[in-house]
This record gives structure tokens, sequence and C-alpha cells, in this order.
């Protein structure tokens, strides 16, 4: 049997793969860029073909180093599910878990039978809140929120960092001829999520007029907002993390380039009496390998 590289060399590998840069991967494995980079040249030279093309200052993976970080990512992927699941064996009991509207119908409940298959013996409820940084559900284990974190009391850990683009349905692009001015949003409707705060800094960020963006419809909810959009009825100020999967079907298309960094992320909050709750740990180790992603 050919000798197996070493994990932290392949840990190395898949993390520059799914970043795309080594500072990146730096950060993520808590290694100096040397370090990383010195890992990469150690691969490469144990399994005796190039990994990445090195031009100046930049770093990209080749053909044959793309192929080989996926197959890693997919055998990482399958070591560390194995590990949920023999940890969440004889773990039971209830779990209430309160989760924002949006990211539980895109991303949670397509993948919530997952932790069933590792956590088969845990009863597990799903509510959603009245505000989507709200922590005060004295019956949840677990919140899955969206806002800046600030729970002092709480147990608080960042799970994914957002930014938001317009976002529409291929059938409104076309009615606006492909949208071909960023001043041609001037003549769209605008949706909202609660307030105008989003698409008013977009608009700030590419020279619009700020009081423009103070038309159209506000929805309380995000997946209104998406049903919104994807009917044809306006464009959004999208979660492009929320939106993934409707953008890869071609549900959503992104007419502008800009993005903006949202002040605001999904945090995983949970109250200090339920730490030690052992289904509260065998669901965090789990979001902690399903959420990961290139």
């Amino acid at each position: 049997m050919p000798r197996i590289p070493s994990t932290q060399a392949l840990r190395a590998l898949e993390s520059f793969a799914r970043h795309g840069t080594v500072w990146q991967a730096a950060d993520e494995l808590h290694l100096t860029r040397s370090a990383v980079s010195h890992q990469l040249r150690l691969l490469e030279r144990d399994l005796g073909f190039r990994l990445v093309n090195r031009v100046g200052t930049r770093v990209e993976l080749t053909p044959q180093g793309r192929a080989y970080a996926e197959d890693i990512r997919r055998a990482l992927a399958a070591i560390a599910g194995s590990a949920s699941r023999q940890m969440g064996r004889g773990v039971s009991g209830t779990l209430t878990v309160s989760c924002t509207p949006g990211f539980a119908s895109t991303w949670l409940c397509p993948k919530v039978g997952r932790f069933r298959e590792t956590c088969p013996d845990v009863l597990l409820s799903l509510v959603t809140p009245r505000r989507l940084d709200d922590v005060s559900n004295p019956d949840v284990d677990i919140f899955i929120t969206f806002g800046l974190g600030n729970q002092p009391s709480m147990e608080v850990e960042l799970l994914k960092e957002v930014e938001f683009a317009p976002l529409c349905s291929p059938a409104l692009l076309n009615r606006f001829d492909g949208l071909p001015e960023i001043s041609s949003l001037l003549q769209a409707n605008l949706l909202h999520l609660g307030d105008y705060q989003d698409w008013q800094n977009w608009f700030r960020i590419v020279g619009l007029p700020e009081e423009a963006a103070r038309t159209g419809q506000r929805f309380s909810d995000m997946n209104l907002v998406y049903a919104a959009t994807m009917a044809s009825q306006g464009v959004a100020m999208g979660d492009e993390f929320i939106c993934r999967q409707a953008m890869a079907e071609g549900l959503l298309v992104r007419p502008f380039d800009t993005a903006i960094r949202s002040e605001r992320s999904y945090f995983l909050v949970v109250p200090p009496e339920k730490s030690g709750n052992p289904a509260v740990a065998a669901f965090r180790t789990w979001m902690a390998n399903e959420l990961p992603m290139p």
C-alpha cells in the first residue's frame, strides 16, 4: 500500500483549494503562510506531481491538484462524518433549535435528516424566532441567529459571514434588457427585508442616491422576500449564502458584480445552562462538519 501523506499536508491542500489563497488557509489552520506553503511542497514531493503553479506571488491549483483536492475533501468529510456518527451513538433526549426562517428553509431543513442519521435517538424540534437575533425563548437549547452576535451571557460561535448582492429572476432581468447599467435599478422595484439599510448601503457604494433605495416593498421574513423575487416581483438585496442553491439552479441571477459585506452574520448561540447537554454538543459538532462549503 502506498504511503499516505501527512494529515496536516492534506488539510493544508483542502483548505487552500476551498479558500483559493494561502493566507486564508493559514488563518483557518492557525499556521503561518510559510508553513502552509511548506506543507504543499512536501505533499508535491510525496505524490510525485505538481499540485500548484506559482506565478510571482500568486499560487493556483493545477488541474491535477484540483482533482486531488476534491478527492481529499471527500475523504476528510467521510472521516469527520464517521466520527460524528460514532459520537452520536447513545446520545438521546430532546433538542429544540431556534433558527431564522431563511437559514432553516434553505440550509438546515434540507440537511436535517443527516443529523437524525448521526443521532437517531435525539428528538429534534425546530422553531423560528420572532426576531432574527432573538435568544429569549427559555425552551430553546440552541439558537441560530442573524445579527451582531452580541449576547455576552451566552456561548456565541460565528457560523457564517454574509455578503449581499442584488439578485433577481431571469425573467425580470430580461424584462429590463439585462439591467445593462447600475442606474437601471432606479426603474426597478426593490424588495427589502425589514428596513431599507442593505439597499441604501449598496446604493452608496455604487454611487446611486441613497434616498432612491427607500422605495419598493418591505417584508418581515426572508422567505417572503425570495418568494417575491423568484416570482419576478422585483430585485432583492440577497444573501448569497442562503441563495446558493437557487443561484446554482438558475432560479436567481446576480446582475452586478458589486457585493457588500453585511454587518450581521449567522451565529450559533447556546445558553450556558444548556451547554452540558450531550445532544447540544452533538448538534454543534454536526454543524461544524456540515457547514463548511467550497
